[in-house]
């Protein structure tokens, strides 16, 4: 080892209680000072030298090698030299130099330690420490008066006629070693001066000097990719200029940066998670937020215990988590996450507590400039990271496999019983609806699978709710209907006997993590998940079939889904999301368009009431369908009313198997049934 860096970092402090470890730039001191030093090239190994517990840890977990300092060296009175001389000592080895690097200089550019160790080993100085030029006039106070220091008062040249003097800035010492040990001190033969610049001398020695480094911090730091798996902003401020705009009726818009957009449209490719968090209850944000496609929970009173189940339901690690704030309520956050960034006009609280201060106003092009720099960590050609391999291409029109059929043209139409929420919450109606869907002729029957705590919006959560349990939160409500482990593991073995599949539409990424854990035979996709592309790279990623419902989407956000899903085990699903769907709204013939435009084989998924509309289908070629059922219409719950009863879904399933057989094969031909009429009424004349 020919360089050693060593860091005193010990717990007391006089001006700054544990100062080691205050934040600037939302990155402790003592882990700022061994970042300097891991990057400079001539450091082999770095030491901190210190008697503190959380120290130790940080500065391990920066990168460096930790020495124990024990207590007699580590007082007030203790020198920077005991600690250099101790930690030589229990390193076993003397470098050819070792630099004595203080982590109270928060601004250490690694190029300069290299410039200064190299005046040492090749042998210019036996000493380099770091200093800032200066042309200062200097006065000592004596005798009740001043005096001139590096000056003549009576004489005082022009700077440009003066040679720099050099202040000490503290920052590190470059130092042989031999020297050291021989003298004990940090000064000895030729001594020479690494100049640093004014924005990187000062020192942090009171609570006033370390606000100083923090508000230097955004401009000093270098702006450089942001390596994270989420990206987490506040949405006042943030996307906004934190203005708001009321027209004569009361009515608020706000401003935002189309540049935004497309950021956020990269970032999703990429596979960073999203999310928007705003105590806001203003509409105008849940608006925005379904406009980026960006998973939104608004109306907290309490941001950072949001953020807390988040993560913990996301299964994210914080320190590689990024919180964009600009107020005072965003502080918790910022504090829970690795990377807090705060935009330019934040609060001097939020700023302070910024790892990252970003160049761009809230609103003016904040939120992309985060999302490039995250882009720019990531790998240009690689895939999202829980995309797993693109599928390929199918070849247009084959079948996909589902459970033990085929569905595709040419193979029987493949009918669905959606139960979805219908059960409301029992399991006897699940399984009474699972013998309607079996006796009526149905391969298949679905479900809906959510995690409340994620897809109920915070505006509602509180409402009451009259229910058959009684007057309830829509919360409560929605989790009382929620079927978990046991009563799937019943519903399997039952659909089992009855000779079923079932499946279910996941509204949430654990939600797809409990389908395959229940090794569901597919994957539905609700309309209402088409721009979810987060939701999307994780059903890809199962490498099942998908059945993707179309409702309410553009051909632009299908052309999007169809991009990340890829078309080799995909059936798509004509749907029009109005409940219940009135005739001139059902516009059929978009089966076709599908069919055409992706190539693969298409369905069609109904809310009206009645059978016309389902039979046309397949008279233009859907190859499933699927459509609600119930026991009674009139039972108590949301989709019941659109619902098919018993009677009516056992007359759609015959009447679609006479439909199939009708519609042969397309080929023109005498059919046996002609043979005597052509005998007996045909005239043939030349």
């Amino acid at each position: 080892m020919r360089v050693l860096a060593v860091i005193p970092a010990r717990g007391g402090s006089a001006g700054v209680p544990l100062k080691n470890l205050a934040k600037v730039g939302g990155t402790p001191l003592v882990a700022r000072a061994v970042a300097s030093c891991v990057a400079a090239e001539f450091i082999d190994e770095v030491v901190v030298s210190t008697d503190h517990d959380g120290i130790s840890a940080v500065a391990a977990a920066a990168g460096a090698r930790v020495v124990n300092r024990p207590a007699e060296l580590s007082g007030a009175t203790a020198s920077s030299e005991s600690a250099l001389l101790h930690a030589l000592d229990r390193i076993g080895t003397d470098p050819e130099v070792v630099v004595l690097v203080q982590c109270t200089s928060a601004f250490i550019d690694p190029t300069d330690l290299d410039a200064a160790i190299a005046k040492v080993l090749d042998g210019t100085c036996d000493v380099v420490f770091s200093g800032l030029a200066t042309h200062e006039f200097v006065w000592s106070a004596r005798d009740g008066g001043v005096s001139g220091v590096n000056h003549d008062p009576a004489h005082r040249p022009r700077r440009q006629d003066r040679d720099p003097e050099y202040r000490e800035t503290g920052a590190f010492y470059a130092i042989r070693t031999a020297g050291l040990r021989e003298h004990g001190h940090r000064f000895f033969g030729t001594v020479g001066v690494q100049p640093v610049p004014s924005r990187h001398a000062v020192e942090v020695d009171t609570p006033e000097d370390l606000e100083i480094v923090r508000a230097l911090a955004p401009f000093v730091d270098q702006p450089g990719p942001l390596d994270v798996d989420a990206v987490i902003t506040d949405f006042d401020g943030v996307h906004t200029d934190d203005l708001v705009y009321v027209d004569q009726d009361g009515r608020e818009m706000v401003a935002v940066s189309r540049s935004d957009g497309l950021g956020i449209s990269l970032l999703k490719r990429s596979g960073v998670r999203l999310l928007v968090l705003s105590t806001e209850r203003n509409p105008v944000v849940a608006a925005r937020a379904r406009k980026l496609g960006v998973p939104v929970l608004q109306g907290l009173a309490s941001k950072h215990t949001a953020l807390r189940d988040w993560l913990s339901i996301e299964g994210l690690d914080p320190s590689r988590v990024a919180y964009v704030g600009n107020d005072l309520n965003d502080l918790g956050c910022m504090e829970m996450v690795g990377w807090p960034v705060a935009v330019p006009d934040s609060h001097p609280r939020v700023r302070a507590a910024a790892r990252i201060v970003l160049s761009h106003q809230g609103g003016a092009g904040a939120v992309r400039e985060l999302c490039d720099r995250v882009l720019a960590a990531r790998p240009v050609d690689a895939e999202p990271a829980v995309a797993g391999p693109r599928a390929t291409l199918r070849v247009k029109g084959a079948p996909v496999q589902v459970g033990e059929s085929l569905v595709g043209p040419g193979q029987p139409v493949y009918v669905i019983g959606e139960i979805g929420i219908n059960h409301n919450g029992d399991l006897d109606i699940a399984r009474r609806l699972i013998d309607v869907a079996a006796e009526s002729g149905c391969q298949a029957v679905k479900f809906q699978k959510r995690t409340p705590e994620i897809c109920v919006p915070v505006e509602q959560r509180g409402k009451i709710r009259q229910t058959p349990w009684g007057e309830m939160t829509y919360m409560e409500y929605k989790i009382r209907t929620e079927f978990g482990h046991d009563e799937y593991t019943q519903i399997a073995k039952y659909c089992a006997e009855r000779g079923l599949d079932w499946f279910a539409s996941p509204w949430d990424i654990p939600s797809v993590d409990f389908l395959e854990e229940m090794d569901v035979v597919t994957h539905k996709v609700a309309s209402a998940s088409v721009t979810d592309h987060e939701l999307l790279r994780r059903l890809a990623a199962t490498g099942k079939p998908i059945i993707l419902s179309t409702g309410m989407s553009t051909l632009q956000e299908i052309d999007e889904a169809v991009d990340i899903l890829g078309t080799s085990k995909l059936v798509i699903m004509h749907a029009t999301s109005t409940y219940p769907l009135p005739p001139e709204e059902a516009n059929l013939r978009t089966i076709i368009t599908l069919q055409d435009r992706y190539g693969v084989p298409v369905g069609y998924s109904g809310h009206e009431r009645g059978l016309q509309i389902s039979l046309a289908a397949v008279t233009l070629g859907a190859v499933t369908v699927e459509r609600h059922i119930t026991l009674d219409r009139t039972m108590w719950g949301s989709d019941h009313a659109a619902s098919l009863e018993p009677s009516g879904l056992a007359h759609l399933v015959r009447d679609i198997r006479v439909i199939e057989s009708a519609l042969g094969d397309g080929v023109k031909r005498v059919f046996p049934g002609e043979e005597a009429p052509k005998a007996r009424l045909r005239r043939v004349t030349v």
